[in-house]
């Protein structure tokens, strides 16, 4: 009868998101959380598993190993564009000296490809993102939609201004940016995270975020394979851990 009862609260705060993010949405803006939370149905794609491998070298700023993750993702179709992206992402959970000294290595990376006669694609660039005074409130809708519900708490209220920095610059500047997928971004920030020690907190939201954005738990567990087949025992580790606290 509890359990009941708790699943039928449960399903009601759902509904009540949802209810709430749709009023705040536009008819367009909601059809395009549909398609960027949509489901997937087979197993990480190639591009998908060096998504999270470069953004975990790049994180922890292992260069040698960040050069192999970025010519094994060009060479499994990751565009210019996609790993450009990643990179620039990364700064927002690594700090911009990593993200600055990966985004020169993918440079030399490109420079070498090129004098080896590889012709990789440049991808797209990013579309049309909201106007400054518009960006928070962006950010916000967006951040809601990629968490399940609104995002507050005593840390917000103790620090309003991470707060907005979040929801206006993070979840507004970069996640609107069209040019690399909100599956995609999520891949990058589950791979930079677990590649950090002392981080299990914000790797456990974004391993939850990435089961809100149409990835399973058996998903994000192939992960582990992909590290521990690079040696990166620590980092498969602590997404086995992570994972396992998510019921």
């Amino acid at each position: 009868m509890t359990k009941s009862i708790n699943a039928s609260l449960m399903m009601c705060a759902a509904l009540a998101s949802s209810v709430s993010l749709a009023d705040e949405t536009s008819e367009p803006e909601q059809k395009k959380y549909v398609a960027l939370r949509q489901k997937q149905t087979h197993p990480l794609t190639l591009q998908q598993k060096s998504i999270a491998v470069i953004a975990a070298h790049a994180a922890t700023g292992n260069i040698a190993k960040l050069n192999d993750a970025l010519n094994q993702g060009l060479d499994a179709g990751l565009t210019l564009s996609q790993c450009r992206e990643v990179l620039v992402q990364l700064y927002a959970y690594a700090g911009f000296p990593r993200s600055l000294n990966a985004l020169g290595e993918l440079m030399k990376v490109i420079d070498a490809r090129r004098l080896q006669g590889k012709n990789d694609q440049p991808g797209n660039e990013a579309g049309p993102v909201p106007t400054p005074e518009n960006m928070l409130a962006a950010g916000t809708r967006n951040q809601t939609a990629l968490v399940g519900n609104p995002v507050k708490g005593p840390l917000f209220e103790f620090a309003p201004a991470i707060d907005q920095f979040l929801k206006a610059h993070l979840f507004g500047d970069i996640f609107a940016r069209d040019n690399l997928d909100w599956k995609s971004r999520e891949l990058a920030t589950v791979g930079a995270l677990a590649g950090m020690s002392g981080v299990e907190s914000q790797l456990q939201s974004h391993l939850r975020i990435s089961m809100n954005v149409g990835f399973d738990k058996s998903q994000l567990a192939e992960l582990q394979a992909v590290f521990n087949a690079q040696g990166e025992e620590a980092v498969a580790q602590r997404i086995e851990v992570v994972l396992a606290q998510i019921k």
